[in-house]
């Protein structure tokens, strides 16, 4: 073992479920006592190939895959992890990185009863540590649900660190949220204890009845046209909401094995005709009605929000009828970017022997160091644990001494 550097350079890399494409971000983190400094040095969202996006799509539940196509997949999303490390090497990080953390791209949440059993995410990092010659820390979700967590989510120990201060200083409850393909919430109580898990979809189900509805021609609700243009129908929100997943108490997780294009067909069947716009109206005023349930519950009116949600307006303003929405960029950290800055923590904190996972959030016995590393070019060597791990986060510019 080595003394740590003063400086670490961690690329992080993930893709999320909604699988618009791989997000990465290059942070630089200082320690200094019990505060963690990250500065954002920049981020980019890199779209998949169209055709591994499209196989992706297709082996996801309710779906069968084989072991060839999770092979050929393995290999493929980690080709094109590899490139998105090289270009955010290259092209962010002035050639100059330590680290690379990757959260994958997530094919299968196994969920049974309330417990999470096994998740899988796909994304081979040996790919990755032979093209950058960085040492990759990846796998990070499986060592929390081994431990009898959910494996998520694990945007709790950024959101615990970095708005501890915040739920300090104003004296209740901070809320984090994030709305990717399914949204989480994270609770920061001012005596630093926090809760956090998954409320329910995001974007699935809009990304779902998007592309059904325009014949696959958007993967998305652009700009919330279509929602914008339709009128909520009580009576399937009445029967979406009434899903028991709403009602049982967290830690929780949930994905797209269970929110999927099966799900939503059974949820309109018998309903009468729904057209476009008034089916993509009510799943938006789900995902609002969800998040804001959740934020009433725990005594939260203002969320620091981030995500892809954030670029549909119809939702925002959903949501912003509800609860005050704060995107997380206004304190400094980029909305489209937060899980990729996220991950790179995650890296960070591995590498310098410090457990990563909020045990009160994803339900582990307890705290756990998270992933497993691939060596890159050289010998693996890692610097001594930290002896005590950071309470707080400090999120800087790259201007701020």
């Amino acid at each position: 073992m080595v003394e740590s550097k003063p400086e670490l350079r961690v690329v992080g890399l993930l893709s999320g479920t909604s699988v618009d494409g791989i997000d990465v971000a290059v942070a630089s983190f200082r320690r200094d006592g019990d505060e963690l400094t990250l500065t954002p040095l920049g981020h980019r969202e890199l779209r998949y190939p169209e055709q591994l996006r499209r196989d992706i799509l297709a082996a996801l539940p309710p779906a069968e895959c084989s072991a060839e196509q999770l092979t050929k997949l393995d290999t493929l999303v980690g080709r094109a992890f590899a490139d998105a490390a090289a270009t955010a090497v290259t092209e962010i990080a002035d050639g100059r990185a330590d680290l690379v953390a990757s959260l994958g791209q997530t094919v299968f949440h196994w969920v049974e009863q309330g417990k999470a059993r096994g998740t899988l995410q796909l994304g081979q990092p040996a790919w990755i540590a032979e093209r950058t010659g960085l040492p990759v820390v990846a796998d990070l979700r499986v060592r929390d649900v081994a431990a009898g967590g959910h494996g998520a989510p694990l945007a709790s120990m950024l959101d615990a660190l970095w708005l501890r201060a915040t739920a300090e200083r104003e004296g209740r409850p901070v809320g984090a949220l994030n709305i990717g393909g399914i949204a989480n919430l994270t609770v920061v109580r001012p005596d630093g204890s926090v809760l956090a898990y998954d409320t329910g979809p995001g974007n699935a189900l809009l990304d779902i009845a998007a592309a059904e509805v325009t014949g696959g021609a958007q993967h998305s609700d652009v700009d919330g046209a279509l929602a914008l243009r339709g009128t909520v129908r009580q009576d399937l929100l009445s029967r979406l909401l009434a899903d028991p997943y709403y009602s049982s108490e967290p830690p929780k997780s949930t994905g797209k094995e269970y929110f999927h294009a099966a799900y939503l067909r059974q949820a309109t069947e018998g309903l009468g005709p729904i057209d476009g716009p008034d089916l993509l109206a009510t799943l938006t005023e789900l995902t609002a009605a969800t998040v804001a349930a959740e934020c009433e519950r725990h005594g939260i009116g203002t969320v620091v929000a981030s995500g892809g949600g954030l670029r549909n307006p119809a939702l925002v303003t959903a949501l912003r009828t509800r609860i005050t929405v704060v995107p997380s960029d206004d304190d400094g950290l980029p909305s489209d970017a937060k899980e990729a800055y996220l991950t790179a923590l995650l890296g960070w904190l591995t590498w310098n022997g410090i457990p990563a996972n909020v045990p009160s959030a994803t339900g582990s016995a307890g705290p756990r160091l998270l992933g497993a590393i691939t060596p890159g070019a050289g010998p693996l060597t890692l610097p001594a644990p930290h002896p005590h791990p950071p309470t707080r986060l400090r999120v800087a510019t790259p201007d701020t001494p």
